[in-house]
């Protein structure tokens, strides 16, 4: 994986050079250059891959359109002209969408303290929020260091401030997202700065605006991320508690998923949100109360019936999105036992297998059906029952057996099969009749993850398997 990285001037006097040392046309000169650090190992996502002119006088320096964006916009910040730092916010948007890499550029040449004043300027006209707004998530994509606090607390301040705005709601919730992926401390401070409440408010608000409320999703999300490699430990937990203690978290998103009953996109975002916010016994159990289940049953069982005959290809990317993101809120709900009991009533063990079956030829269904079987399963002899009568069994074997390389589908797979049968012996026979050792040693084989699963599910199968014993513990047991 690339890990280095390179100025853009080291690009461009790259560029530069093929063109007058290799005779090579500017278009030919990029690509060739590109080619070259790559080969190299270098990470060129934070480069502006554009060619210089040649004009009669003689090769220029490439133009950077972006900087020339914020020179302009910088002038008109200076001059306090709202109407035209407005248009060079747009402009600089443009250009950041154009050529990847524009804005890392941008925020080496000083973009944020120039968009900042233009943010500042907006105070006195409504009519530059928006654009400032949108140039700010354009600069923080992936660059989350750049806001300060003041940033942060403007940020805040513009959120509550424009409540009502959806497309200034869904900029700002942007801008939320970028600044606290990777940023554990961005995090806490957007926290103790009050913008929880906002965001639970704008899903509640804007109910019926799909960006809106898939930003929104979004960003309470990476509140509760641990993503952060500098700091020893984050307040992941901590921020999930309060997302739903203090601020309504689950009844907001479960009353917002029955406004998109048609949006798989926006379902699934409340559904990868839910499985976030399920970190507590109680808080599983509040999903079930509040008809969170009969929800996620339901989604469940319409991707299954749907679609019967061969769908066009992004419906059907579409449809297993969904299904995924249902299928991990369920396994994070199953969490809690008396829930687990609960989704079998409900059916949702039929819905996990069919959904299986439906979407056999995609590995991530398939691993993530197995995974929310397994949690089912576990400790509960009577859903194990369910589960091999209706299928379960006999669904994962065909999972291991379509997806033989891919190591989680072959994990849960194993886990799976060893929670059916520790506790109910009798479903050994019917389960090994299905072909279930010889699947299970292939994935052992195969791969060095499943060395232990595997064992054990094959050990619980009463099948013979070796569990050698590594080290006693005695002096003089390990190789010198």
């Amino acid at each position: 994986m690339a890990s280095k990285r390179i100025a853009q001037e080291t690009f461009d006097a790259a560029v530069r050079e093929n063109i007058q040392e290799f005779e090579m046309e500017p278009e030919e000169a990029v690509r060739e250059a590109v080619e070259q650090f790559e080969s190299q190992g270098v990470d060129l996502s934070n480069i502006v891959k554009v060619a210089p002119k040649v004009s009669a006088d003689g090769l220029t320096e490439p133009t950077h359109d972006v900087l020339k964006a914020l020179d302009d916009l910088q002038e008109s910040v200076t001059l306090s002209r709202p109407q035209e730092a407005a248009a060079q916010l747009a402009r600089f948007c443009e250009h950041c969408r154009a050529h990847k890499g524009s804005h890392f550029l941008a925020a080496q040449h000083g973009a944020y303290p120039v968009i900042l004043a233009a943010w500042k300027l907006a105070a006195g006209d409504p009519g530059l929020v928006l654009p400032a707004l949108n140039a700010l998530s354009s600069l923080t994509d992936g660059q989350p260091d750049l806001l300060d606090p003041q940033g942060l607390q403007l940020l805040v301040t513009t959120l509550a401030r424009h409540a009502d705005a959806a497309d200034l709601t869904c900029s700002g919730l942007r801008c939320v997202r970028h600044a606290c992926l990777k940023h554990e401390h961005n995090r806490q401070g957007l926290v103790k700065a009050g913008v929880l409440p906002l965001l639970t408010e704008a899903v509640a608000r804007h109910g019926r605006h799909a960006d809106v409320v898939r930003e929104a999703c979004w960003a309470l999300r990476v509140m509760t991320f641990d993503d952060d490699i500098r700091v020893p430990f984050g307040h992941a937990h901590d921020h999930a508690k309060m997302i739903v203690q203090e601020n309504q978290g689950l009844k907001v998103l479960i009353e917002a998923a029955k406004a998109f009953p048609d949006n798989p996109g926006v379902l699934g975002e409340l559904c990868s949100t839910l499985a976030r916010l399920a970190v507590r016994n109680e808080f599983c159990q509040e999903i079930v109360d509040l008809g969170g289940l009969a929800v996620l049953v339901t989604l469940l069982a319409n991707c299954s019936e749907h679609q019967v005959g061969p769908p066009p290809d992004r419906a059907l990317a579409c449809a297993q999105d969904l299904v995924k993101q249902v299928l991990s809120a369920l396994r994070a709900i199953a969490g809690n036992d008396d829930v687990k009991d609960a989704i079998v009533r409900a059916g949702g063990t039929d819905s996990i297998v069919a959904a299986m079956t439906r979407h056999l030829a995609s590995p991530q269904v398939c691993e993530q059906s197995c995974a929310a079987l397994c949690v089912l399963a576990l400790r509960k002899p009577e859903n194990c029952r369910v589960i091999v009568e209706g299928g379960g069994a006999l669904a994962a074997l065909r999972a291991m057996k379509t997806h033989p390389q891919e190591v989680g589908v072959q994990k849960q797979a194993c886990m799976l099969i060893r929670n059916l049968v520790a506790r109910s012996q009798a479903f050994c026979k019917p389960i090994l009749e299905l072909g279930a050792e010889a699947l299970i040693a292939q994935a052992r084989a195969a791969h060095r993850d499943c060395e232990d699963v595997a064992k054990a599910a094959l050990r619980d199968l009463g099948c013979r398997v070796e569990l050698r014993e590594l080290w006693t513990g005695q002096k003089g047991d390990l190789a010198q």
